[in-house]
């Protein structure tokens, strides 16, 4: 994934990121952390009745040098520019998600990092109860800031879930087979189009924090920290400005 205004250095200090970057581990398991504490998931596009460009270009234009976030395309795509210029072997992978009360089309893109011989799930714009780092793609639970995930296999396929007030929720199942980032095209349509998807359905804006998350959903906004949840109704565009730096898109 690469674009040519994408610049590496720009990347890192919009993260804030100030160290040293290699192909590992430790440099990966920042990027995810450091990203996701910095670049809102968000859809104030989708909301303003635009269809968000999937030209790699517009995503630096729109993540990087205007400071806005996006949904799962744009923000792992800018993501994924970055671990092009670091030198990661990866690939993306369609994934379904698993919180709505039927099957969905796999209209959700994670990215795959291979380091090793191992493969991680990183996934920075899927907001809600996401991973908070890289998970090595292995049956099991990890506990990652004081959140547990589990990654389990269901019928030929990985499936992670999230423990949320002491219930385990499914969030989405994928598949190891990498796929074309034009692939996502159509479900970036449908999900900035269709009226029963949650981007059309409800204004979003998500974002981790050290110890926590806050969550936007139309006037209701919660701040979660070390494992206390606050809600509070706000007005929601002032508490997108307030919370999380964005103004609103002009429709």
């Amino acid at each position: 994934m690469t674009a040519e205004n994408f610049n590496l250095t720009d990347y890192l200090s919009r993260i804030g990121y100030d160290g040293e970057v290699h192909p590992d581990v430790a440099t990966l398991t920042q990027l995810v952390q450091k990203q996701l504490r910095s670049i809102p998931f968000e859809n104030t596009e989708v909301q303003a009745g635009r269809i968000p460009s999937l030209v790699p270009e517009d995503i630096v234009n729109k993540v990087l040098l205007h400071g806005r976030g996006g949904y799962c395309y744009e923000i792992n795509g800018i993501f994924a520019m970055a671990l092009t210029a670091i030198g990661f072997e990866w690939y993306f992978a369609g994934a379904r998600p698993m919180f709505y009360p039927m099957r969905r089309p796999k209209t959700h893109m994670v990215v795959i990092v291979r380091i090793k011989g191992r493969d991680y799930l990183c996934d920075t714009g899927f907001g809600g109860y996401a991973l908070r780092a890289p998970m090595e793609i292995v049956e099991g639970e990890a506990v990652q800031d004081g959140d547990r995930f589990r990654m389990e296999r269901v019928d030929g396929e990985y499936v992670l879930s999230s423990l949320i007030q002491g219930e385990w929720q499914r969030q989405y199942g994928f598949a190891l087979q990498p796929q074309e980032w034009i692939e996502f095209s159509l479900a970036n349509y449908f999900n900035a189009t269709h009226p029963d998807t949650i981007f059309t359905q409800k204004k979003l804006a998500i974002m981790q924090t050290p110890n926590g998350r806050k969550i936007l959903v139309d006037n209701e906004l919660k701040l979660i920290e070390n494992g206390e949840l606050e809600k509070l109704e706000v007005e929601y565009e002032s508490a997108l400005k307030e919370y999380f730096g964005l103004e609103l898109f002009e429709k």
